[in-house]
């Protein structure tokens, strides 16, 4: 066996990891050779259901209600399904291996001899709602920054690139690069994953297993089994399988700004009298409009949202249960709705930045985000200037 494979003996029962770069074809044939030397009781895959639907339904796209993913509030999850696939998708471009290739072999050998399987890995849409509850305004902006430009980087890794994924080593050092530039997402992404892998394994029937995970995870999954084998952890992960509702803190900071803006504004009348407040409130407005709508213009969005960006800023301000591009983001979907095949070319358009503007799914999105970022600078840049003026 290779190094990334790691056979555990824990409380009489044998756990073969077998640690995977998701677009490697040494991975692929490796997965299987495991599972037919091991005649595993069962094989665990890192993957979720909704997932493996999606890998086994290509044309799902082509049903998205772009309209329906804002008004619910899905619009960050779209974008980060589509900026990670477009990621992977250009990590297997030359090594001609599909991203999650060796998750679908374990499944096919499983099959093949009769071995059950189960997917161990927690849903992706909880993953992201987590990562995106846990950052704050600024880690949100770097987080979107982030799958964007991995979206559209030109990196294309060679052959031993990919196979050096595999080692620790080089791992270490990849996740405290993640771990310094975003610690909430880190604990998100790898950590809780870790927990949540091992636990799915360790509640697996059998004495015999093969668990198929990502190089990744290997040390942090080992760590959790054997935390499970001696008792001192439990399987039960209902903690991190749900976006918990914000607290009152994160509930009362969305008021803060609208209450400021108000409040400064208030003052003003009283100290500075009605003029001087009306001034304040008008460079308020300016600032907070102009903004969203320079947001909505570096999309290329059509005339009509750029104005409505410019309109519904102050409204979305002083209602913090819905951000600028709610109102952007709809009327740009009414006015360019997407077609059938913008939805059939999203895998490759999302790979560049003209893919990115010409997609009108992509667009919409854009939108979304640079409208309601472009608003909250605005009001950032506008307090101090409003709170100068009250006091």
């Amino acid at each position: 066996m290779s190094d990334t494979v790691k056979v555990l003996e824990l409380a009489g029962r044998r756990i073969v990891l077998v640690g995977t770069a998701h677009v490697s074809m040494e991975s692929v044939d490796e997965v299987a050779a495991v599972i037919a030397s091991e005649s595993p009781a069962a094989v665990c895959v890192e993957l979720d259901e909704g997932r493996w639907r999606a890998m086994n339904s290509p044309d799902a796209w082509e049903k998205t209600d772009i309209v329906k993913v804002i008004k619910e509030g899905q619009a960050f999850l779209l974008l980060a399904n589509l900026a990670l696939s477009s990621f992977q998708r250009r990590m297997g471009a030359d090594s001609g291996v599909k991203p999650g290739a060796e998750m679908v072999a374990a499944i096919h050998a499983a099959e093949a001899a009769g071995i059950p399987y189960s997917f161990c890995d927690r849903d992706v849409k909880t993953t992201l709602r987590r990562a995106w509850g846990k950052s704050n305004f600024w880690n949100k902006s770097k987080l979107v920054a982030q799958l964007i430009a991995a979206a559209f980087s030109n990196e294309k890794p060679d052959t031993a690139e990919i196979e050096r994924l595999k080692v620790r080593s080089e791992l270490d050092e990849m996740m405290g690069e993640l771990a310094a530039y975003l610690p909430s997402v880190k604990e998100v992404l790898i950590d809780e994953r870790d927990r949540y892998l091992a636990s799915k394994i360790w509640a697996t029937p059998g004495d015999r297993l093969v668990a198929v995970i990502g190089a990744g995870h290997g040390s942090g999954v080992e760590n959790w089994l054997g935390r499970l084998a001696a008792d001192s952890a439990t399987t039960d992960v209902s903690d991190i399988d749900k976006v918990p509702p914000p607290g009152l803190l994160a509930r009362s900071a969305g008021w803060l700004v609208p209450a400021l803006i108000v409040g400064f504004i208030a003052v003003g009348f009283f100290t500075s009298g009605a003029e001087a407040s009306l001034q304040m409130l008008l460079r308020w407005v300016a600032l907070n409009g102009t903004l969203a709508a320079v947001g909505s213009l570096l999309c290329l969005a059509h005339p009509l949202t750029i104005l409505v960006s410019f309109a519904a800023a102050p409204i979305a301000t002083l209602n913090p249960l819905v951000a600028v591009g709610f109102f952007s983001g709809i009327v740009e979907a009414w006015l360019r709705k997407p077609r059938v095949s913008d939805f059939q070319t999203l895998s490759t358009d999302v790979s560049t930045v003209r893919g990115f503007y010409t997609n009108k799914v992509t667009h919409i999105l854009l939108v979304f985000f640079l409208s309601s970022f472009g608003g909250a600078l605005g009001n950032f840049i506008a307090l101090p200037f409003l709170a100068g003026g009250a006091l």
